[in-house]
């Protein structure tokens, strides 16, 4: 009998559950987009029930979809948005208040109070994060300050809080286990990276109870079985990893110096680190990359703000273009930018410039300039950013690039990806299949059972689609990204008073 690996894929504004093959051919497939909210402004919460019910059903959809028995279920991958936040009652259940999102900043104010009483260098030292609204420790301690009677609850042991991870296993299993995986613990700003525990100096600076908190265990093993009575059926939950570590490992990069990027909304960088951790002078994040057979793997993370964003800028705001697809086109049309340069900094711009006053830019505009043009300068203008990123990594850890695996939405740009080889002087490799979040999350289940043997074999199962390799010479290389950094120097500190 043929078994299966059914993975589950949580995101910000959807789930998915994909069926896979051991040869990691997809069968089925299900998505199911759920609601955002934004009570105020710069606040963005979401249901938890529509969390679980959204991965419930898709979940449903795609075993139906299959048309396989449950017996041939071998066993259940999560990956999950990161950093988002719920909280729930122990005995019954239910949640305290609505998932704090990791894109919500309503605790900016907690976070900048942490840097000024001088603890950034003491988070840092011990998560490898700096202090902001964006990691879940701030969001905890906000929903116990903020949501009457819940602080109280909780000093008396009756409250549990976990990542998205965390709640999906729980209600899975019918609330049998508290658990998380390293990597999600390592985006709390509570998790001590280098003795691996919930660091208990930092729970005191933001008055939170440990008990709360789940079992922090490895990426890849049997943490439950599903409920027979919720699910129909009982099989193991084995697998739970952060969307991004899960790229990291559904593309193969398990040596150290091994990096891949996704080119989403924005477009964030992993590189491998190996065994040990990775300080940046760059203010990159040092993260946990792989907790998998009782050894942790560390990883540097670099964000660029605006990569696929850009692209929709164009199509929604100026029109320039009708369709994601039409930029492809239009860039094929032209053989360079003709001097034009974007700089995209419509929210500032992240390392190594670390400018929250920078604004966007475009430079470079002549009487001959048309859409062509511009419509290329913006897909370079992502490739730009990678680098500037991808440089700082270099840095920070001493290890020269040895090729860079892309995935996500927009590398199925040709151009742009030819542009990456040329201006990083490094080969890109495209696989066939760019979903690599959710193939990671079912390689890690996989791993668990034994379904799939080891690591050397899911390198046999990954295939490129395309290598793209460098065709610009140093000098050329050297000019176009001197004139990248003279466009940003023009874009940094507008708004600055």
């Amino acid at each position: 009998m043929e078994k299966y690996i059914l993975a589950l894929d949580q995101g910000t504004t959807s789930s998915r559950a994909v069926v896979f093959n051991k040869k990691v051919q997809k069968i089925a497939t299900a998505q199911r987009e759920f609601t955002q909210y934004f009570p105020q402004p710069g606040w963005v919460e979401h249901n938890p029930e529509d969390i679980f019910f959204s991965t419930f059903s898709v979940m449903k959809e795609a075993l139906a979809k299959a048309e396989i028995t449950p017996e041939q279920i071998d066993s259940i991958g999560i990956t999950n948005q990161r950093e988002t936040v719920i909280m729930w009652d122990k005995n019954t259940g239910k949640p305290v208040f609505n998932a704090i999102v990791w894109q919500c900043r309503r605790t900016a104010d907690m976070a900048d109070k942490l840097i000024a009483d001088g603890k950034g260098d003491l988070i840092r030292s011990k998560t490898g994060l700096l202090p902001d609204a964006y990691f879940s420790g701030t969001k905890i301690k906000w929903i116990l300050d903020n949501v009457s009677g819940v602080r109280e609850k909780a000093e008396r042991g009756e409250i549990l809080a976990g990542t998205v991870d965390t709640w999906l296993i729980y209600r899975l299993s019918g609330g049998k286990v508290h658990v998380t995986d390293y990597t999600n613990a390592s985006r709390t700003m509570l998790f001590n990276i280098h003795t691996l525990e919930w660091d208990k100096e930092l729970l005191d600076l933001l008055n939170i109870p440990a008990s709360i908190l789940p079992e922090v265990k490895d990426s890849s093993c049997i943490y439950a079985m599903t409920d027979k009575n919720l699910c129909g059926f009982e099989v193991p939950i084995a697998s739970a990893i952060g969307d991004q570590q899960a790229a990291l490992f559904g593309q193969g990069c398990f040596e150290t110096g091994e990096t891949k990027t996704t080119y989403g909304t924005g477009c964030f960088l992993l590189m491998n680190t190996g065994t040990k951790p990775v300080d940046s002078k760059h203010k990159l994040l040092t993260t946990i990359a792989i907790g998998l057979n009782g050894k942790i793997e560390y990883a540097l993370e670099g964000s660029v703000f605006i990569g696929g964003a850009l692209i929709k800028w164009l199509r929604d705001e100026l029109g320039i273009i009708s369709s994601a697809d039409e930029i492809n086109e239009r860039a094929s049309r032209v053989k360079d930018t003709g001097g034009v340069v974007i700089v995209p900094a419509f929210t500032g711009l992240g390392a190594p410039y670390w400018d929250a006053y920078a604004r966007g830019v475009i430079i470079g505009l002549t009487r001959g300039t048309g859409r062509d043009h511009i419509c290329r300068a913006a897909l370079e203008a992502i490739a730009f950013q990678v680098k500037d990123e991808l440089e700082c990594m270099k840095e920070d850890s001493g290890i020269k690039l040895p090729s860079l695996k892309v995935d996500g939405g927009a590398s199925i740009s040709d151009i742009m990806m030819q542009f990456q080889s040329d201006i990083l002087d490094t080969p890109i490799y495209r696989p066939e299949n760019i979903e690599t979040t959710v193939t990671g999350a079912a390689f890690l289940a996989g791993l668990a059972t034994g379904f799939w043997k080891s690591k050397g074999e899911i390198k046999k199962v990954w295939k490129v689609d395309k290598l793209f390799t460098c065709g610009m010479d140093d000098a050329e290389r050297t000019k176009r990204y001197d004139q990248w950094k003279r466009a940003v120097d023009r874009a940094r500190g507008w708004t600055q008073q």
